[in-house]
């Protein structure tokens, strides 16, 4: 072997040493509550298995049904600015995070016994599929009021200020911050490792009713960290009532529409959720100065775009059961490799995205997600029939290398936005700035999730129906490569001091 061999080797072996130790060398236990919440939010996993059984079995809800529901369960993810605000400047018995952490839990615990009672039949008062309606929305209200909690504790949690007082170079305090988010991260991906191959294995082998209630352990891992570790803030300000009431006033509007029926209300609410998220934005930013807002301008634009491609749907899960003949079991398992891969994906290549342009990251993630579709779209095709009788493995083999391949790019692309907002948070808004800049994120979904909802009006796949599947599968990722890839290219020059070089990979 060459010296020059034996030193790329060598620095290889650094790099890789780095990024394996920086999360653990940038952990405080200060920390701890946030990554607590964050962990809790992974492990909700563990019902997700049995929830999709149960949905496909027991429920009479379309596939084009149950995207149309997902569009209203994504909403309260659009209206973070009105638990932003409270989390912001309304104490709980006087504290404004502990009670927070408190009250969500709360919610996801009475959103999983109504899943339960709907399983078990135990709640009569109204049909199982608005039982499912119901805990489901509680559930994510309470998640979505204690992610906006534990996004406000992550930019308080770094110091701004040496042990002797003077202040911290402003490059520390940005690498401190983005850590954090990384640390975040890994913990929802912890999360979700813990409990994956469990979910299959408690599906397989209880009542989806028992699976429901076993996830209420889930809410207190939240909970104890809240209860264990002092987590209230000095910040204190008067309540911003255009925020508040204006976002009350929306969230009610929201509900009205849901429960009447309206023609395109969904449209409605998302066309008029991005002028209140947008007007509301402007008015937190405006104290910045105008280089900064045209950089959180075109990168919230670029990543707008990456998130709101549509999905496939619940058509292929019903697929994968009917056809490929996917047990709890089975999912299961892939859940346990996609989690853990997620996990160490995110671990090994977060240090290095932290520090790269919003554009390059998005562009390669664009790229790979795009290749790792291709076997989800061969398995719709039928391939695994030719590759059984050619090859000697069929199907689950094929799942299991398409899910090992493509699972560590599912979080790292949270880690650029979670990173630009926690740089610019302003102080006594962290919470508020984090929520409505996670609103105009979570509009990307929905935008996402409406899509998803006219393709499979368009082209209709029911359970044991599957014919349109690919049609919605090319479609998809048609759409999921030419939209993030074209705002890359128009408007990521912005980000690189107006440089139009189309974008390569930084060391």
């Amino acid at each position: 072997m060459t010296d020059a061999t034996g030193s790329s080797w060598q620095r290889l072996g650094q790099k890789l040493e780095t990024a394996l130790l920086n999360p653990i060398r940038a952990f405080r236990p200060r920390y701890l509550p946030l990554l607590m919440v964050y962990f809790a939010y992974g492990a909700l996993g563990i019902v997700t298995i049995a929830e999709s059984f149960w949905i496909k079995s027991a429920l009479t809800l379309s596939a084009s049904e149950l995207a149309a529901l997902s569009v209203w369960l994504t909403l309260p993810w659009t209206i973070k600015m009105v638990f932003g605000e409270l989390v912001d400047a309304v104490p709980v018995f006087g504290s404004q995070r502990r009670a927070y952490v408190l009250i969500g839990g709360a919610l996801v615990a009475l959103g999983l016994l109504t899943l339960a009672g709907a399983a078990g039949g135990w709640l009569t008062f109204a049909t199982p599929p608005d039982l499912y309606r119901i805990g489901s929305f509680l559930s994510v209200v309470g998640v979505v009021l204690q992610d906006v909690t534990a996004d406000a504790m992550s930019t308080e949690v770094v110091d701004r200020e040496n042990p002797d007082g003077t202040p911290r170079a402003p490059k520390d305090i940005n690498r401190d911050l983005g850590m954090v988010q990384v640390l975040g991260r890994l913990s929802l991906s912890l999360g979700m490792v813990a409990v994956a191959g469990l979910a299959g294995f408690l599906a397989s082998v209880f009542s989806y009713e028992t699976v429901f209630l076993c996830g209420l352990v889930i809410p207190l891992i939240s909970i104890s960290g809240a209860l264990l570790i002092d987590i209230n803030t000095a910040e204190t300000r008067p309540v911003d009532w255009r925020i508040l009431g204006g976002g009350i006033a929306f969230g009610s509007a929201v509900f009205v529409l849901a429960i009447t029926g309206v023609p395109y209300s969904q449209e409605v609410v998302f066309l008029v959720s991005m002028a209140v998220v947008s007007a509301m934005l402007w008015r937190v930013v405006s104290d910045l100065d105008p280089e900064t807002k045209e950089k959180i301008f075109y990168a919230a634009l670029i990543i707008f775009v990456f998130r709101a491609t549509p999905l496939v749907g619940q058509g292929y899960t019903w697929f994968t059961i009917d056809v490929l003949g996917f047990d709890e079991a089975f999912q299961g398992t892939l859940n346990q490799i996609g989690a853990l891969l997620a996990l160490l994906g995110t671990w090994v290549f977060s240090d290095a995205i932290t520090g790269r342009p919003i554009p390059v990251v998005l562009f390669w993630l664009t790229i790979a997600a795009t290749v790792l579709t291709l076997p989800s779209l061969a398995l719709t095709l039928g391939i695994s029939q030719w590759t059984e009788a050619t090859f000697g493995f069929g199907a689950r083999t094929i799942a299991i290398i398409d899910t090992a391949a493509s699972s560590p790019f599912l979080q790292l692309s949270m880690i650029p936005l979670l990173t630009l907002c926690a740089i610019y948070a302003p102080e006594k808004r962290r919470a508020t700035w984090f929520a409505l800049m996670g609103s105009l994120m979570n509009l990307a979904l929905v935008a996402g999730a409406l899509q998803t909802k006219y393709l499979n009006t368009i082209f209709v796949v029911d359970r044991g129906s599957y014919e349109n599947l690919p049609l919605i599968l090319g479609t998809v990722m048609a759409i999921g490569l030419i939209a993030p890839l074209t705002a890359i290219l128009l408007f990521g020059y912005h980000l690189n001091g107006g440089n139009r070089r189309p974008p390569v990979r930084q060391d």
